[in-house]
């Protein structure tokens, strides 16, 4: 855990401007500067940056935050990355927690070798982009898949060439151990015999020998762009098609995708992520005009790869191929995307013809017939029970227990929200029984959740008159969190009677007004960059970055604002009192009378929204 106090000091010693400068082109506009949006594709400029503020906003597509959020929304750093990327430009150390000698000694020494192996990786991509210019045989089967020098160039292809050894005509030692680390040379093994192993043989150098030999290779990049690892495919119909890199202390398959770093402005000007299987889908997916198409690593889709994936986009459509294979990754890629799929996130799930993969047809039916096939692409919900109900017959009461039985564990992970909600009948329809029998045999409320437990010394939602299921409209809800979250310091300003209200909206937002008052009593007022830190293992975390990307230009400068929020929040809620007293019962002259006040209370609430004047 980073100190809240060393990323104020660090955001007050950083110029937003200088930040936001070094990736879009700025020009004053009155007290701030404008440029192009880089989250969004636009020819007008809408996107301000504040130097007083120390903030930008876009007012576009509402993209808003300081230093550190513009980090990891464009170069899709980690927090932790982009506080220490920030730091290192104005000559901070980031302080650490508590650790032992040997640990800190530990983690020096990993980070040195870290740098060694992209030294390493850097040297040997020049190598092989050169290699590449130097084999016309290479250069034909490049121009036979159909691809540029434009596209090579910019996905920086290379190639191996032939021959065992040739990396040691390129770094001065070929016996650096940094080289068998970075993936680029392998050791023979003590008992190997054959061919391979009697051309890497040698005594000098131990029968090391080069990993890539006679194939295009792809660098792979991390998200800020450098090479982490590779990947090479034959020119021919030979075996092993493709080999990687191995698992190396700078790459990982399980968490890395080909094309990520490529694909940053396409994923936000498409608006998705297109994940495909291989290397040359995404490069020929690129040229016919898909810049937003990313690839696993030769292995099965990750949550990482998911959760990944999310830092950059909302939208996400893996593509498989149609045969039983195809269907197999799909329903791997389904279990990692589930616990992700919030109710502000979409996922499609595309399968073409089984003579295809996407490179082949792009290439011979053309952009267009791609862009259809994307937008018929199955969404989670249907391919979800489409998955379930893999093997069952349904025409038979045990298939369709069978399919209930196989949904259960994947709904089980999608996150709390009205999509998991809508599945429930969706899936007791399929398997052919009422949502209150599906929801009694996996122990589920069938209609709405429960009241939510009312905080200590405060009365529950009942007997403070709010009819249970009538909360406050979920859009006004989270424009009230967002706007505490940026301003935590006006937490202690508000009444006891607003922080009473807020504390009962219920659901995610009732568990965020908690944590914010918890956070403001421990730490005091903090900035929305650290409370985003720390809020980053709260189960609803992924639902609270929701409500901050949906920002809209007018809404976040003044304490006002949250008042006028304040008053609309209390009315929802008199309202919903109101109309449970005339449908409870015949209304007498108590009931009357309360009903009289109540609208006297709206009606001063109804005054205070356009006023922003202190709701009480």
């Amino acid at each position: 855990m980073i100190p809240p106090g060393f990323l104020q000091d660090l955001l007050s010693r950083v110029d937003i401007v200088d930040v936001v400068g070094r990736h879009v082109e700025l020009k004053r506009g009155g007290a701030n500067l404008m440029g192009l949006c880089p989250f969004h594709a636009e020819k007008s400029p809408s996107f301000s940056v504040s130097p007083s503020k120390q903030f930008y906003h876009c007012f576009g597509c509402g993209a808003s935050g300081d230093a550190i959020r513009f980090l990891t929304e464009h170069l899709g750093l980690s927090f932790v990355e982009a506080v220490r990327d920030l730091a290192q430009g104005v000559g901070l150390q980031v302080p650490e927690e508590q650790v032992s000698d040997e640990e800190r000694e530990r983690r020096n020494t990993l980070r040195e070798r870290r740098k060694t192996l992209g030294e390493v990786l850097a040297q040997a991509a020049d190598f092989y982009r050169a290699q590449l210019k130097a084999s016309p045989r290479a250069v034909q089967y490049l121009k036979q898949r159909g691809l540029t020098g434009a596209i090579a160039a910019r996905f920086g292809l290379g190639y191996a060439p032939p021959g065992w050894k040739t990396l040691a005509g390129v770094f001065p030692r070929y016996d650096d151990p940094a080289l068998e680390e970075a993936g680029l040379v392998r050791q023979r093994d003590a008992d190997s015999s054959g061919d391979d192993a009697a051309a890497a043989g040698g005594s000098s150098d131990r029968g090391r020998y080069d990993w890539f030999r006679e194939r295009v290779m792809f660098p792979i990049r991390g998200v800020a762009g450098e090479v982490i690892g590779f990947g090479g495919r034959v020119l021919d119909d030979s075996k092993p098609k493709y080999i990687n890199s191995p698992e190396t202390p700078v790459f990982s398959k399980g968490r890395e995708l080909y094309g990520l770093f490529e694909a940053r402005q396409a994923l936000r000007d498409k608006g998705y992520a297109l994940v495909v299987e291989g290397y040359m889908d995404v490069v020929a997916l690129a040229q016919a005009g898909f810049a937003n198409a990313v690839a696993t690593l030769g292995t099965a889709c990750t949550a990482d790869h998911v959760q990944k994936l999310f830092r950059f986009t909302d939208a996400v459509v893996f593509s498989f191929d149609g045969d039983s294979a195809g269907r197999r990754a799909a329903g791997r890629a389904l279990e990692a995307a589930l616990p992700h799929a919030t109710d502000l996130r979409s996922v499609r799930f595309l399968f073409l013809p089984p003579e295809h993969d996407p490179d082949s047809y792009v290439r011979e039916l053309g952009r267009a017939a791609f862009e259809d096939q994307v937008t018929r692409a199955v969404p989670l919900s249907r391919q979800l029970i489409e998955h379930a109900a893999d093997g069952a017959d349904l025409q038979s009461a045990e298939g369709r227990a069978r399919l209930l039985a196989q949904a259960r564990p994947l709904w089980a992970l999608l996150p709390d929200g009205a999509l998991k909600r809508q599945l429930l009948p969706e899936l007791a329809r399929s398997g052919g029984l009422t949502v209150e029998d599906l929801a009694a045999l996996w122990g589920q409320s069938a209609v709405g959740s429960r009241p939510p437990p009312a905080a200590p010394g405060r009365p529950p939602l009942a007997r403070r008159g709010l009819a249970p299921g009538r909360r406050a409209p979920a859009a006004v809800a989270d424009l009230a969190l967002r706007l505490l979250l940026r301003h935590s310091d006006w937490w202690e300003q508000l009444g006891a009677e607003d922080q009473q209200m807020l504390h009962e909206l219920g659901g995610t937002h009732g568990l965020a007004v908690a944590w914010l008052e918890q956070q403001c009593v421990e730490l005091g007022p903090q900035t929305w960059a650290t409370l985003a830190n720390a809020m980053a293992d709260q189960p609803w975390a992924d639902e609270a970055m929701g409500w901050m990307r949906s920002a809209l230009a007018d809404e976040e400068q003044t304490r006002a604002d949250l008042q006028r929020v304040l008053h609309r929040l209390w009315r929802a809620r008199l309202e919903a009192e109101v109309q449970g007293l005339i449908s409870a019962s015949r209304p007498d002259r108590d009931t009357l009378d309360r009903i009289a006040a109540l609208n006297e209370q709206i009606r001063r609430h109804r005054a205070g929204e356009t006023s922003g004047a202190v709701a009480t």
